[in-house]
């Protein structure tokens, strides 16, 4: 990129209706931070792209010259894929549209939407689609992944919930893909993160869900978090689909409901769930109070978009962030402690790990229903690995590291593909297990020269 000609990148400039940004740019330096602030690349060439059109343009011109190419679309990634170095990024960020239609239940989502903008767009119709947990992630990377949240368990993955899919593929041509048109390539991108396009638009089915839910936090502390968990585990085994409860074991945060003095204490929050109103699932809110002595609890009847965004405070871009990840299909005893024991030796106020509870509707498909196969998932749990000081990377990736070893004995040997790090591409066959091969094929196919390389990346040749 550095030999290119002026004259060449000018001729390109023209094509677009979006900016382009560049190293000295005004906006360049804001227009590469990421999320993760451990990711620090310099492209030589950010296209802030206005439509498809632009999307095009920049996918041939990164092909046809031989450039690194990299696709933004939220800039949520644990992993930093949406940047490479000295080369072209597709910026999607511009693109954030999204239409609903009430009466057949769709919505259109443009390729760098946030769950924030979905969740407004359809909470104004009492609408949802089933997507994460923290409203700044990008409804893309985490569609293309898998997606899972608090209406995985009633409504399935985002995977399940996708009607079609607008792509632009390595030979810069307009595909839509679903399970009439390409067939193929809508299975691959239903799981398979970007390894076979730009994917600019997203067509969901929604699900009546709000406006208010019944939604909050149980908190007991770590002296309890033993018994805590044990009943817990017990507890998940039988829940309806429309109930979710997330474990997270972390310091405590300053909630109002909690004392002063429990602030940055040792804590179980339990996280509880469900689209029916408090009255109906107070039974259940019960029995999760009674598996301890709680330190606090704030739950009641909130609206949906606010739940969404309870946990951003706890995300906010800017820090440093290093994960590890395992699925469970079930916590043994020996499993709890091992859980116990790294979260309470966390290395700084801001570390976690947390237990997403799957199941429900989600493992109602066979594995080879999309790309994402982990069909049998009652926990996605992740060590969340956080900090701000760059002095503290080397013991918060340790701690990181160790927990996932001691844990792998009692882990189902698969993986999220979403929860990856950039160190871990070892770990590909882990996060798509029997459903590898045909990726593979279907990568051969749409993109033979691995143009889209820069993620967790499915080689054609492999």
């Amino acid at each position: 990129m550095t030999n290119m000609k002026n004259e060449v990148v000018d001729a390109f400039k023209a094509t677009l209706r979006g900016p382009v940004l560049q190293p000295g740019d005004p906006g360049y330096d804001d227009a590469r931070a990421i999320w993760n602030a451990m990711i620090d690349k310099r492209p030589a060439l950010i296209v802030r792209c206005a439509g498809t059109a632009d999307v095009v343009s920049s996918v041939n011109f990164a092909r046809e010259n031989g450039l690194p190419l990299a696709v933004r679309g939220g800039g949520h990634n644990i992993a930093g894929s949406a940047l490479c170095e000295d080369g072209l990024v597709i910026d999607l960020s511009g693109m954030r549209d999204v239409h609903v239609d009430p009466r057949m239940r769709l919505a259109w989502v443009g390729g760098g939407a946030l769950l924030s903008d979905v969740d407004h767009e359809t909470q104004s119709c009492g609408l949802a689609v089933p997507l994460g947990i923290n409203s700044t992630t990008g409804t893309a990377g985490l569609t293309l992944g898998g997606g899972f949240g608090w209406l995985t368990r009633m409504h399935g993955l985002a995977v399940d919930n996708l009607v079609g899919a607008e792509v632009v593929t390595a030979d810069g041509k307009r595909h839509w893909a679903s399970v009439q048109d390409e067939p193929d390539l809508f299975w691959a991108i239903r799981g398979g993160g970007g390894n076979f396009g730009v994917v600019t638009l997203f067509q969901f089915a929604l699900h009546p869900v709000g406006p208010d839910v019944t939604a909050g936090l149980v908190v007991f502390p770590a002296a309890q978090a033993r018994e805590v968990m044990r009943n817990y585990r017990d507890f998940v085994d039988a829940l309806p689909d429309d109930l979710s409860v997330w474990a997270v074991l972390r310091q405590a945060p300053p909630l109002p409901f909690l004392a002063a003095d429990v602030h940055g204490t040792n804590i179980v929050a339990l996280a509880f769930f469900s689209p029916r109103p408090p009255d109906e699932v107070a039974p259940m809110l019960e029995q999760v109070r009674g598996f301890g002595a709680a330190l606090g609890e704030h739950v009641g009847a909130m609206p949906y978009e606010a739940w969404q965004k309870a946990f951003d405070p706890l995300l906010a871009p800017g820090a440093r962030n290093y994960w590890k990840s395992h699925n469970f299909t079930h916590l043994s005893d020996d499993a709890i402690d091992v859980v116990l024991r790294y979260a309470g030796a966390a290395p700084t106020a801001h570390c976690e790990i947390f237990l997403g509870l799957v199941g429900g509707k989600a493992n109602t498909l066979p594995p080879d229903a999309t790309a994402y196969p982990h069909r049998n998932v009652q926990f996605a749990m992740n060590v969340h690995g956080r900090w701000t000081d760059p002095a503290d990377d080397g013991k918060v990736i340790t701690w990181a590291r160790e927990f996932f070893g001691a844990a792998s004995p009692y882990a189902a040997g698969s993986v999220y593909i979403n929860f990856l790090t950039q160190d871990e591409a070892a770990r590909i066959h882990e996060a798509y297990g029997p459903n590898y091969a045909r990726l593979v094929a279907i990568k051969q196919r749409y993109d033979p020269d691995n143009l889209f390389r820069f993620n967790h990346n499915i080689r054609p040749d492999a």
